[in-house]
């Protein structure tokens, strides 16, 4: 049947709301899609691209909710839209002698009844965040900025304010920070600590976060910056604000930098502000090369999410930092799944949610000399000529525009992934599959629980085919997360799959099973030959 469309006016949800409503609605029996989007021309163009733009769309407004829903039957389809009216209100039953409080609709609002509130956090359509921003600055407040599609000369001058105001804005298109052990965003619960961190990622920040908690440090600030902030439009400025302010924080000790490379002009603002600071700091700016960056001795460059988190630590203790290598154990691990692969499977396929973990593993298999096509390439030349299917080695972000559309980001709805697995099983050049699960605050309440049994079947489906195929994965999170990290794992583990404590571990796993099949497959071919 048609698809059916219908707009929700004047009521504004953020994107993890709708994403939320969607997974409920893509739940029930028969409903094969199910979208909620504002009504932003952005995210119009997002619909007409993937061909699930009707016209009766286009009076949609900013502040508009644009619904979809494609379900088997009209009854059904009647059913979810009365299932997403009840979620977008969120009508909740007042028992007797409840008092109904006014929603706050402004930031004014909002202080009015907590004039302490120091922060704000926004999620509104991009073309409002910049306006409500700027309102909160002025009031002398902090932003947690999640809107993204916000211009770029309104974010410069949002932050060019806040510059002269003394507070921060995190953001546009920020994802996790966590301030005084307050978690905002897609973040993780860790303890608290002596280490500050400023990231313009959000996979990023939370990969070290957690693995900062597990090596027995904590965190003090982890503050978020957006990834534009280290244009040279922008000019590193709340990365930069937020060295000063930890610098000046006696409770911070070590300054860690997580962030794809800035612009050089940037680089160098930051890296001359970390040198008159007398505090050790650690700089990972993944995919850049820093061999020939002279630094003084308190700063160390490090090239992988796992060492910026390792550096950190052992900074924070007093002791030297090693750099990580692939331990023996892997090294075997990675000899023995090759050795029981069939001929013809040589590729990796990396199935990632975070685009940083797409991009680590990358830079770690480009250092095995491996030509990695992806959707979010590192490398000019290799972006992939569609990504409806994989060839050669592939690192895919399902988290981009391309795979949300008509459902919700993967760290909330694992759905594109499970079909996903399936396919790179049945395909015979599959030598492995990588797979990263985020735990934390918004994130999905068992991702390893809906993930296990694709995983078991995708294994299935290569061993009736005569073929062995490797799942590598990485859970990024810690304990005390909802999810429990350990239990998470555990049902990986389970399912089959090789289960390895970070996310470099697990790129570096993979890439040494690539690479011992290669050789296999050459001395297979020299001894025929003889």
């Amino acid at each position: 049947m048609p698809i059916s469309v219908s707009i929700k006016a004047n009521l504004y949800k953020d994107s993890v709301a709708l994403m939320r409503i969607g997974q409920i609605v893509l739940a029930r029996e028969g409903v094969q899609r199910a979208t909620l989007l504002m009504g932003t021309p952005a995210n119009k163009a997002i619909l007409a691209s993937s061909g699930l733009f009707a016209s009766e769309l286009e009076a949609a407004r900013p502040g508009d909710v644009m619904i979809s829903v494609d379900a088997e039957t009209d009854d059904l389809v009647a059913a979810a839209i009365a299932e997403i009216a009840s979620q977008l209100e969120g009508e909740v039953k007042q028992t007797a002698g409840e008092v109904e409080s006014i929603p706050l609709r402004s930031i004014a609002m909002g202080r009015a009844r907590s004039a302490e509130a120091a922060l704000v956090q926004i999620s509104v359509p991009g073309m409002y965040a910049a306006a409500e921003a700027m309102k909160a600055v002025r009031q002398g407040m902090h932003v947690f900025l999640f809107s993204d599609n916000v211009p770029l000369e309104q974010e410069r001058a949002v932050k060019a304010l806040a510059r002269k105001k003394g507070v921060l804005v995190m953001g546009p298109d920020c994802g996790t920070a966590i301030i005084r052990g307050v978690p905002l965003g897609f973040a993780n619960v860790v303890r608290s600590g002596s280490i500050g961190l400023v990231g313009a990622s959000g996979t990023g920040l939370q990969e070290v976060t957690c693995q900062i908690h597990a090596l027995g440090q904590g965190i003090r600030h982890a503050i978020g910056t957006g990834g534009r902030d280290v244009y040279a439009e922008i000019g590193g400025s709340t990365m930069r604000q937020a060295i000063a302010l930890l610098a000046a924080d006696s409770q911070t000790r070590v300054i860690g930098i997580v962030s794809k490379p800035p612009a050089p002009e940037v680089a160098r603002q930051i890296f001359d502000e970390l040198a008159a600071i007398d505090k050790p700091s650690v700089v990972l700016f993944l995919g850049a090369d820093l061999s020939a960056q002279k630094l003084p001795p308190h700063i160390v460059a490090v090239t992988t999410l796992f060492d910026a988190a390792a550096a950190a630590v052992a900074l924070a203790e007093g002791k030297r930092f090693v750099r990580a290598t692939q331990s023996e154990e892997s090294a075997r691990t990675a000899q023995s799944e090759a050795r029981r692969l069939a001929p013809g499977q040589r590729h990796l396929r990396g199935l990632y949610s975070g685009g940083t973990f797409c991009t680590e593993a990358q830079l770690v298999w480009r250092d095995l000399g491996l030509r990695v096509q992806s959707n979010a390439p590192v490398d000019k030349g290799a972006a992939s000529e569609g990504t409806a299917r994989s060839t050669g080695h592939a690192a895919i972000d399902l988290g981009d525009d391309e795979f949300t559309v008509g459902r919700p980001h993967p760290m909330i709805d694992p759905s594109a992934r499970i079909d996903r697995i399936a396919q790179e099983a049945a395909d015979p050049s599959t030598a492995a599959i990588v797979l990263d699960i985020v735990l934390g605050y918004a994130g999905h309440e068992d991702p390893a629980g809906v993930l296990a049994p694709a995983i078991t079947a995708a294994k299935a489906t290569a061993a009736k085919a005569g073929r062995h195929l490797p799942v590598v994965t990485f859970v990024c999170g810690t304990e005390d997360d909802p999810q429990r990290l350990s239990a998470q794992q555990a049902k990986l583990r389970e399912a089959g799959a090789l289960v390895l404590p970070n996310s470099t571990a697990a790129a570096r796993l993979a890439g040494a099973i690539a690479e011992q099949a290669a050789l296999l497959a050459e001395q297979g071919s020299l001894e025929q030959v003889k």
